[in-house]
C-alpha cells in the first residue's frame, strides 16, 4: 500500500522536470538570439522594411551609412505576386541592384527601389533607359528589346501607355498613343511593305475611322471595327476602280456602288464581295452620258 502512495509523487516529479528543460531550452534559444543580434548590431548590421501603396514591400538586412541608410545588403520583396520571393544585393555607393532573376539596375534608388532615373538590363538581354517610380518603369523611357525593337515615348505604372514610337527590327514603325502596352487611341502605323494606316485603334486593334493605304497603291477610307474593314467606306483600287458602300469581314457586304474608271457604276448588294441583287430589276449597269 505504501508503495502505490509514492507513484503519483514520482509522476508530478518527472511532469515538473520535463517543463523545467522545456524552458531551459527557449530560454537558451532567447539568449543565443540576443547575443547573435547583439554581435550583429556590433558589427552595424540591421533590418529595414519598407511597404509602398502600390501593394509590395522590401525588407533590407545590411550595413547602413553614417547618414543611417541602406548602404550595402540584401533586399527581399513580398506582398505582390509579381515581385514575391525575388532578392536583390544593393550597394549604394554604385547605385546598383543586382537580381536574384538576373536583371541588373543602375541608377537613382529610394526607399530600396528603383525610383528617378536609371538603366535597367534584363537577363533576356532587353534594356531600359528612362524614369522609374516606386519600382515601376514611369514617364519618359527607350526600351531596346533583345530581338532588335525600340520603343521610345511614355510609360505608365510599367507599361507603354501615352504617346510613343514602336520600331520593329524589320522596319515597321508605329507612332501615336500606347495604352496598357497596346495602341489605344490616334496614330500611324507603316509596315516594312510600304503599307500604312493612319487612324483609331482600340486595345490593339484598328477600331473606328481610319485609312488604309496598301503597298499596290490601292486605299481603303472608313470604318473599322476588330482590325477589320467593318461598317461604312470607300475602297479605291491601284486601277482606279472603287467601290463605296458596306462593309463587314474585311470586305464588300452590304448596299454599294462600284465604279469602273471609264464612268460606269453599278448600285445593289453585296455579299463577301460579290454582288447578288441590284436595284433595279433588269440589272444594268449605269453608263456615263456622252
Amino acid at each position: 500500500m505504501a508503495t502505490k502512495a509514492k507513484e503519483p509523487k514520482r509522476k508530478m516529479k518527472a511532469g515538473f522536470q520535463t517543463r523545467t528543460n522545456i524552458m531551459i531550452i527557449v530560454v537558451s534559444i532567447l539568449v543565443s538570439a540576443a547575443l547573435i543580434l547583439g554581435v550583429l548590431y556590433l558589427f552595424g548590421i540591421r533590418y529595414v522594411k519598407y511597404r509602398f501603396d502600390t501593394g509590395f514591400s522590401v525588407s533590407f538586412v545590411g550595413i547602413l551609412n553614417s547618414d543611417g541608410m541602406p548602404a550595402t545588403g540584401r533586399i527581399s520583396y513580398g506582398g505582390d505576386d509579381a515581385v514575391k520571393g525575388l532578392t536583390a544585393a544593393y550597394n549604394a555607393e554604385d547605385d546598383t541592384l543586382e537580381y536574384s532573376n538576373g536583371d541588373v539596375y543602375k541608377g537613382e534608388v529610394k526607399h530600396l527601389v528603383k525610383h528617378g532615373t536609371g538603366t535597367l538590363t534584363r537577363e533576356n538581354g532587353d534594356v531600359y533607359e528612362g524614369e522609374f517610380y516606386e519600382d515601376r518603369q514611369h514617364g519618359q523611357g527607350k526600351c531596346t528589346y533583345a530581338n532588335g525593337d525600340v520603343y521610345e515615348g511614355e510609360y505608365e505604372n510599367g507599361n507603354k501607355s501615352g504617346n510613343g514610337t514602336y520600331t520593329w527590327a524589320d522596319g515597321s514603325v508605329y507612332t501615336g498613343t500606347f495604352k496598357d502596352d497596346l495602341k489605344d487611341g490616334e496614330g500611324t502605323h507603316t509596315m516594312a511593305d510600304g503599307s500604312s494606316y493612319t487612324g483609331s485603334y482600340s486595345k490593339g486593334a484598328k477600331e473606328g475611322q481610319g485609312v488604309y493605304t496598301y503597298a499596290d497603291g490601292s486605299v481603303y477610307e472608313g470604318d473599322f471595327r476588330g482590325d477589320q474593314r467593318w461598317g461604312s467606306g470607300k475602297y479605291t483600287w491601284a486601277n482606279g476602280e472603287t467601290y463605296t458602300g458596306e462593309f463587314q469581314n474585311n470586305t464588300l457586304w452590304g448596299q454599294g456602288t462600284y465604279t469602273w474608271p471609264d464612268g460606269r457604276t453599278y448600285t445593289g448588294y453585296f455579299e463577301d464581295g460579290l454582288i447578288v441583287r441590284v436595284d433595279n430589276p433588269a440589272g444594268a449597269v449605269s453608263t456615263p452620258e456622252e
